[in-house]
């Protein structure tokens, strides 16, 4: 789905939408987990929705939120993964929890890029594009950068701990074990509540 109107006539709307940004691997679907650090699919063969994700989704779409997937995808640029896999494996997750949209950084560090996460490109381009309220708005991730650009971009923030063996986040507004476990305290910000809590 693209965004109606585009990008110009969005940025325009006098009524700003929501949206629940969301981390790929480790959110909607499974790590590939070696030593304990976290690896992106790279076929569609791989890619295995983790349990419940498709009723949150629902739940969060039924809300009114804009649901778009943020992902750093820096196999592209070391030329490990190719761009029409990584297209399919996106086609396949759109289908199966209608995603409204899906944005990629698909760099590495030393490009020194605005989109790769820590950064909040990713966000912050997709929020002019679907006339989204940044401060009205989630991110939801399971590692150290997605908060860190969440934060940035003015997101509250929702971190999946999957309890990987590498940097913890700072300071997320809530700490949950998956994204079903963080539907509640979602769409109780969205609908003006929410609070600073750990949901494990």
């Amino acid at each position: 789905m693209q965004p109606p109107g585009g990008s110009e006539a969005m940025a325009v709307a006098s009524d700003a939408r929501r949206a629940v940004f969301l981390d790929r691997d480790g959110v909607l679907i499974r790590s590939i987990v070696r030593n304990g650090r976290p690896y992106s699919a790279s076929a569609v063969a791989e890619a295995e929705l983790l349990p419940g994700v498709g009723e949150a989704c629902l739940a969060l779409r039924r809300a009114g939120a804009v649901l778009i997937a943020v992902t750093n995808q820096p196999e592209i640029r070391r030329g490990t993964l190719d761009p029409e896999v990584l297209a399919a494996i996106h086609e396949w997750l759109r289908a199966e929890i209608g995603l409204d949209d899906v944005r990629v950084c698909p760099h590495d560090d030393r490009d020194l890029c605005d989109c790769r996460k820590p950064k909040p490109g990713l966000l912050t381009a997709a929020a002019r594009d679907w006339g989204v309220d940044l401060r009205r708005s989630v991110m939801v991730g399971d590692r150290w950068r997605d908060i860190e650009a969440g934060k940035e971009a003015g997101c509250t923030t929702v971190f999946v701990d999957r309890q990987y063996d590498e940097r913890c986040p700072q300071a997320p507004d809530v700490r949950v074990s998956d994204l079903p476990a963080a539907v509640p305290w979602i769409l109780s910000h969205l609908n003006g509540g929410g609070a600073s809590n750990d949901g494990n």
